[in-house]
C-alpha cells in the first residue's frame, strides 16, 4: 500500500505550519520544551487544547459528528509531523484519546451530548479509576465496590496510580458490583461527575522525578448517579476492554513523537565532547547505538502508519499490546540516551527550573535539565496500560498454534 503524502497535501501542510508557527503562546512552547513525561504540563496543555479547538484541531482523530476535523490518515501524519518539529506539548491523552474514543462507541446519546463537547473545549479533564493497591496488572481482581441504593451507586474502596486526579474534575472508574461468577463478571464502568464527591478524598504520589503526577484515591460511602454507568452493569469488563484499545493503540501517531527525541538527542550530540576527542556526534559507538535506536523508531513509525490508515493489521486482537509495548520500550531507550548524551550535567534534578515561568536559572542547558526527569519518569511506561510482560502474553495468545500432539 502507499503511505506517502500526495504533492496536493503540500498546501495543508503549509496551513497547518503557519498556525503552529503562530497560534501558541511563549508558555505553551516552554512546556513543550520541557517535556518529561507523556502528560505536559496540566495548565498549559488545557490553555493549548483549548487554542487549538476553536481552529477546530484539538483532536484530529475524531470524527466530523462528533467535533473532529474529518482529516484522512495523511493530514494527520502532517499534522503530528509539523507539531512535533515545533517541540510543542502533546495534549494530556485521558480525555481525548481514552474516555472521549469510548464514549463515541458505547455511550448514550445523552452521555455524548453532556461530555464530548466539554472534553474538545478542555473545560473538563478526567482521571481514570482503575488499578487498586493489589489489583494492577490483574484488573479482573479489583475490589472497590459499588452497591446499588435507588439512583445511585454507594462506593467503597480505593484506587491507586490515578493520574492527574488531584487536578482533575471527572473520573472514569471501574467497581466491583458482584462477586458471583468468573471475577471478569460483575465489574461496572461508571462516570464521576466530579472529584470531590463527600467522601471522597485524593492524596498526591511523588514519583521517582519528584513529580505527584499519580495519586491515590479513597472512596468512603461515596453517592454516584447510577446514570453515570457506561454499558450494562456487572458488564464493565467489556468497557475496559475497549477503553484499554483506544488507551494502547489508539489513533494518535506516537511515532513523530520518538522521532522529535532523536532529533533533539542528535541536535545534543554535537557539542558534547567524546572521551577520544571531537564531538560525541562523531563517535563510532555513539552513532551505532543512536542509528539502532533511529531504524527502530522509523521501523516503529512505518508500523504505525500501516495500523491507522486502514490496514488489516490494525483489525490484529494483539496489535494494541504489540503497539504498546514497541512504543514504551522505545521511549526508555531513548531516556537512556538522552541521559547518555546529558552526562554529568544530568545529575541535578531541578524541579523548580523546571516549572513553566520559573526564574531560577537552571546549572545546565534545557537537554540537560529534562534528562534525569524523563528517565526516571519513563521507567514507569513497560509498566502503566498493563505491563508489557502481560502485553507479551496478549500478544501470545492472538498467534496462531502451530505445534504438533
Amino acid at each position: 500500500m502507499h503511505i506517502d503524502f500526495a504533492p496536493e497535501l503540500d498546501a495543508f501542510r503549509q496551513e497547518v505550519a503557519e498556525f503552529l508557527d503562530h497560534a501558541p503562546t511563549p508558555a505553551i512552547r516552554e512546556a513543550g520544551r520541557k517535556l518529561t513525561s507523556a502528560f505536559a504540563s496540566f495548565d498549559e496543555a488545557l490553555e493549548w487544547q483549548a487554542i487549538l479547538n476553536r481552529k477546530g484541531w484539538a483532536a484530529p482523530a475524531w470524527p466530523v459528528e462528533f467535533g473532529g476535523p474529518g482529516w484522512s490518515v495523511e493530514q494527520r501524519f502532517i499534522f503530528a509531523e509539523e507539531y512535533c518539529a515545533r517541540d510543542l506539548p502533546p495534549l494530556l491523552p485521558n480525555c481525548l484519546q481514552m474516555v472521549g474514543p469510548l464514549l463515541m462507541e458505547l455511550g448514550t446519546p445523552e452521555q455524548q451530548a453532556k461530555y464530548l463537547p466539554r472534553i474538545l473545549a478542555a473545560e473538563d479533564y478526567w482521571t481514570q479509576g482503575y488499578s487498586e493497591p493489589n489489583s494492577g496488572s490483574d484488573l479482573a481482581s479489583l475490589s472497590c465496590s459499588a452497591v446499588a441504593d435507588g439512583d445511585d451507586y454507594v462506593i467503597n474502596g480505593s484506587k491507586i496510580w490515578t493520574t492527574l486526579a488531584h487536578r482533575s474534575n471527572r473520573m472514569f472508574m471501574l467497581v466491583r458490583t458482584s462477586r458471583e461468577g468468573k471475577k471478569q463478571r460483575g465489574i461496572t464502568f461508571l462516570l464521576l461527575d466530579r472529584t470531590d464527591y463527600p467522601g471522597m478524598t485524593i492524596r498526591p504520589i511523588i514519583g521517582l522525578d519528584g513529580e505527584p503526577e499519580q495519586c491515590e484515591v479513597f472512596f468512603d460511602d461515596v453517592r454516584v448517579p447510577q446514570s453515570g454507568r457506561v454499558g450494562e452493569e456487572n458488564d464493565g469488563w467489556t468497557v475496559a476492554k475497549a477503553l484499554l484499545k483506544h488507551e494502547r493503540g489508539g489513533g494518535v501517531a506516537q511515532g513523530p513523537f520518538l522521532r522529535r527525541r532523536v532529533r533533539l538527542i542528535r541536535e545534543a550530540s554535537t557539542t558534547v565532547d567524546a572521551t577520544n576527542g571531537g564531538v560525541l556526534a562523531d563517535d563510532s559507538v555513539f552513532q551505532r547505538d543512536l542509528g539502532e535506536v533511529e531504524a527502530d523508531v522509523a521501523s516503529y513509525e512505518y508500523f504505525e502508519k500501516l495500523a491507522i490508515s486502514g490496514h488489516p493489521i490494525a483489525d490484529d486482537p494483539g496489535f494494541p499490546s504489540v503497539k504498546k509495548t514497541m512504543g514504551s520500550e522505545l521511549t526508555q531507550r531513548l531516556s537512556v540516551m538522552t541521559t547518555r548524551v546529558a552526562g554529568l550535567d544530568a545529575l541535578p534534578l531541578q524541579l523548580e527550573a523546571l516549572r513553566v515561568g520559573s526564574s531560577e536559572q537552571p546549572l545546565s542547558d534545557e537537554f540537560a535539565l529534562i534528562a534525569m526527569p524523563f528517565y526516571l519518569n519513563s521507567r514507569a511506561t513497560t509498566i502503566y496500560a498493563g505491563t508489557n510482560e502481560v502485553q507479551r502474553d496478549l500478544i501470545a495468545r492472538t498467534l496462531p498454534f502451530t505445534g504438533k500432539g
